[in-house]
């Protein structure tokens, strides 16, 4: 899909039916007939066209034959069978003497807000609709990193309640989003320094405080993005362990009903020997006591170490109740 815009002196878009010179050509997952039209009304490489329809593209720079292409990851909501996830899709701003070109996979949400108007642009003034487009790009992580870490405490209120599997996936989810954000957004940052130094921002003092604000916006974004990567992996590994824990004690009761399951199974085994009973054919007790006492004491052995595995041990319950008095004296004088 290809659409026309053009701005007015007052730097609203207006949405135009064919090619004009100055203008901004939007192009959202093309055919490749429109992307040969194009490059046939605005002089600009058809491959450099198709560069940002690769998902695994990376973010860069090319400047070729008074073309200039930057190609930025921007953050992207995905729905998924265990919830909303993120992740980036390459979109890249092309631009020469006559207009500027934007080419994604998908719609973008900070075109979108230049479409409406909610930010101004100009379509004659390349590099500050690309300036204005990174800075509103680095804004767009840190929103999407706010809704990651807001999930983030959500899920974990959900998991301390019960732990389940789909809690943790989406943990999982949540820490794959963020290492591509970090990517993203350190990748971008690479583009933007190329920015810098082309001639138009060196030389206007506009476009310079304007690259100053993507470069603050773009670090803070990097800043807060390792901070919620790193809490997320602590995260991980505690649940981790959490879960290894319960593994155990699952364990431990399992071992406890074999123990207490093999007692009768034994008492039935020697029963089906061939070995005489008290009532069996004039048999007494008193021929076949030795029998009965160690069916006694095996099972009052039985009851001993069940009792022992239950109850845990002994000590360490008393350590920990003695660390709780601590704790509370402590409370107290504070």
């Amino acid at each position: 899909m290809v659409k026309y815009f053009i701005s007015n002196e007052f730097g609203k878009l207006e949405k135009i039916e064919n090619f004009k010179d100055f203008c901004w050509v939007d192009m959202v997952d093309p055919t490749d007939d429109e992307c040969e039209d194009v490059a046939k009304f605005t002089g600009v490489a058809e491959d450099m066209i198709k560069a940002a329809l690769d998902e695994e593209e990376r973010a860069r720079s090319e400047f070729d034959e008074g073309c200039s292409m930057f190609v930025l990851d921007c953050p992207m909501l995905e729905e998924g069978a265990n919830g909303d996830s993120y992740t980036t899709l390459p979109l890249s701003i092309i631009y020469n003497k006559k207009c500027i070109i934007t080419v994604s996979l998908k719609g973008n949400t900070v075109l979108k807000d230049f479409i409406t108007g909610r930010e101004k642009v100009y379509s004659d003034k390349p590099v500050h609709f690309a300036l204005t487009f990174m800075l509103n790009n680095a804004k767009r992580f840190l929103y999407c990193l706010k809704q990651i870490d807001r999930k983030n405490h959500r899920i974990q209120n959900e998991v301390d309640k019960t732990m389940k599997n789909a809690e943790i996936i989406q943990l999982l989810d949540l820490q794959n989003s963020l290492v591509y954000f970090s990517t993203s957004l350190n990748a971008n940052e690479r583009v933007h320094e190329k920015l810098s130094k082309v001639e138009a921002v060196a030389k206007h003092e506009d476009y310079q405080d304007l690259y100053d604000d993507v470069s603050i916006e773009n670090k803070q974004a990097i800043e807060t993005c390792n901070i919620y990567k790193n809490i997320l992996s602590v995260t991980m590994d505690a649940y981790g362990s959490i879960i290894s824990n319960n593994s155990n004690d699952s364990m431990q009761k399992l071992t406890i009903i074999t123990v207490l399951l093999a007692v009768p199974t034994m008492i039935a085994g020697f029963w089906g020997m061939n070995m005489p009973v008290p009532g069996e054919n004039g048999v007494s007790f008193l021929q076949t006591g030795w029998f009965w006492l160690v069916v006694i004491a095996t099972i009052a052995l039985t009851a001993i170490i069940a009792v022992a595995l239950i109850r845990g041990n002994p000590f360490k319950n008393k350590t920990h109740k003695k660390r709780k008095k601590k704790d509370k004296k402590e409370k107290k004088d504070n």
